[in-house]
């Protein structure tokens, strides 16, 4: 895919000077970004429009915070023995493209050019598959439970650079994509302050384009 220069708005302001952050095959370099590949992914279908963002929560073991768990379990290196909830997700290989601490660092583990394996069946804006055409980002937490303004300053940040490089025009949860199977983020989210955040990072035009669920 042709990256377009590098320009995006700094959180909070309006626009934004992003000379330090670039797109390099599908991977986001800035400073603070944490690469960490995964080998789960795959090629994407070759017409796949990449306009779709997925929004997930995830905290292993759950509602424990900043164990590095879900870097392991990303990467294929979680001990599946090391507390009994692992049991029920034993030999589970997923990835998303992005991870977003409670502290708000975040991490990205598969090219956003690629297909990640986060969504599972899904369905969205008349489309199945949502792996195929879209981007996962996971915020470190538990479904239904607050989070950070760390998480949603980088969250803002990370899908002004999304907007740049691709697509974007939809944003939505796992429970929207696969409703009665997934309920992250869930109720805890905040859908306003990211829309707040959005308009203040976005160019007016492509903010007024999104759609929410």
């Amino acid at each position: 895919m042709m990256q377009r220069p590098p320009h995006s708005p700094e959180l909070g302001s309006h626009h934004c000077d992003c000379a330090a952050a670039h797109w390099l095959q599908g991977w986001l370099h800035a400073p603070g970004v944490q690469h960490l590949p995964s080998p789960n992914f795959g090629e994407r279908p070759p017409a796949a429009c990449i306009d779709l963002a997925v929004l997930h929560s995830i905290s292993l073991p759950p509602g424990e915070y900043g164990t590095g768990c879900v870097q392991q379990l990303f990467t294929n290196q979680l001990d599946w023995d090391a507390h009994p909830y692992f049991n029920s997700i034993r030999n589970l290989e997923v990835s998303a493209h992005f991870f977003i601490t409670r502290q708000g660092v975040l991490w990205q583990f598969v090219s956003a050019d690629a297909r990640a394996w986060h969504a599972g069946a899904s369905h969205w804006r008349g489309r199945s598959n949502c792996n195929d055409d879209s981007i996962g980002i996971e915020l470190e937490g538990l479904e239904g439970q607050p989070f950070t303004p760390a998480q949603y300053q980088r969250l803002g940040w990370l899908l002004g650079h999304i907007a740049q490089a691709y697509p974007l025009k939809y944003l939505a949860g796992h429970e929207h994509i696969a409703p009665g199977r997934k309920q992250d983020p869930g109720a805890g989210f905040d859908w306003p302050q990211l829309a707040q955040l959005l308009a203040a990072t976005l160019p007016a035009q492509t903010c007024k384009n999104l759609h929410w669920p």
